[in-house]
């Protein structure tokens, strides 16, 4: 049965309440609350997964804050994952360890207060896919702390809440002239970076991490052994994808000489922003602002208007995880088939025409 016992300061002012669970079998269950009415919810679940028994020792969740599991979550868990990755992580760790949830146990966390801080972060102006990879790492660490730190009462308070939802991806392509115009921007190793990410619908990580032993002249392709997802994929080179190569100037007397292109992700951005403010194309997140990434949506989009790639053969190029993330670009091929079909025969006549005409 469970007991609440006034905890008072040495003014006599209650300044808490504790509950202490005592069942035959299992052991004495204590933790202090705020008010006493979270005293007896704690005590009820208690109650309740020992008569079901599914109750799970709960003293490390009870004394491991939110925020002390991060910092063993950053230390064990997060330099094992890819650069990208992990660097990703760093950011989105260091913002929960700011917020006032991170000085809560891990065992008080319930899925009303992550909806709180989700409300939190829109207010702030977080969008919807940071939101999300705020979430992500924040779930992950309650599966690691349950099954590999002990934590076995956890559940995890991500579980049960509603997620922002993302909205549509980017549609933005090139328009006439740009292309044009910002190679003229940039020197000719930037030029021949921009040409193979439209060439080949890689992602700007892949590019600046392309080293020459992974290119193939002689069958004109490339090898990635790890990508975005995690997996190994061979790019074939277009006869354009080849001249960008052979044009991108030696570096043979550098330390990077082994770098196809020598440059960081941030060299990239900093080299795209200055072609983009000579060119005169918009920044931030509008509909006529040019991204870099937007030249992946161009190239797989161009991949579509092909008649000669079937869409398993695209996916192979671009690397896409699954289909559906290429269910947007399938109008692309529905007008080429429209076309294709305008100009079929059936039984010696094109649509009213007959061969003769």
């Amino acid at each position: 049965m469970a007991g609440f016992y006034e905890q008072k300061d040495q003014d006599g002012i209650t300044i808490g309440w504790q509950a202490k669970v005592r069942r035959k079998g299992f052991p004495t269950q204590t933790k202090v609350f705020r008010t006493r009415r979270e005293a007896a919810d704690w005590a009820a679940i208690i109650e309740s997964e020992m008569v079901r028994g599914t109750f799970a020792p709960r003293t490390e969740a009870d004394r491991t804050t939110l925020g002390e599991c991060f910092e063993r979550y950053l230390a064990e868990v997060t330099p094992g994952k890819r650069v990208k990755a992990g660097q990703g992580e760093y950011s989105f760790i260091a913002n929960w360890l700011k917020r006032p949830l991170s000085k809560r146990s891990m065992s008080d966390i319930r899925g009303v207060d992550v909806a709180k801080v989700i409300r939190d972060m829109e207010a702030e102006g977080k969008s919807a896919n940071t939101i999300r990879l705020h979430l992500a790492v924040f779930s992950n660490l309650f599966t690691v702390a349950k099954s590999n730190w002990g934590m076995t009462s956890l559940d995890n308070p991500v579980s049960g809440v509603r997620r922002p939802k993302l909205p549509g991806g980017r549609e933005r392509r090139l328009h006439p002239g740009e292309m044009g115009a910002l190679m003229g921007a940039v020197d000719l190793n930037m030029a021949c970076l921009i040409a193979l990410a439209v060439e080949t619908a890689m992602r700007r990580g892949e590019i600046v991490a392309l080293t020459w032993d992974k290119v193939n002249i002689k069958n004109r392709s490339i090898f990635l052994p790890r990508t975005k997802n995690g997996n190994a994929r061979t790019i074939p080179l277009s006869p354009a994808a080849m001249v960008a190569l052979e044009n991108v100037p030696p570096r043979r007397n550098r330390k990077d000489a082994d770098s196809v292109f020598g440059l960081s992700d941030d060299a990239v951005d900093d080299a795209w922003d200055r072609a983009r403010i000579a060119t005169g194309i918009p920044s931030g997140w509008g509909d006529d602002a040019l991204h870099f990434h937007d030249l992946r949506h161009e190239a797989t989009s161009r991949l579509f208007e092909r008649t000669d790639l079937d869409i398993m053969e695209i996916r192979a190029i671009t690397g896409h995880k699954n289909l559906q993330m290429l269910a947007r670009y399938t109008h692309l091929r529905t007008a080429n088939l429209a076309d294709r079909l305008a100009g079929a025969k059936r039984g010696g006549v094109v649509y009213g025409k007959r061969d003769s005409e």
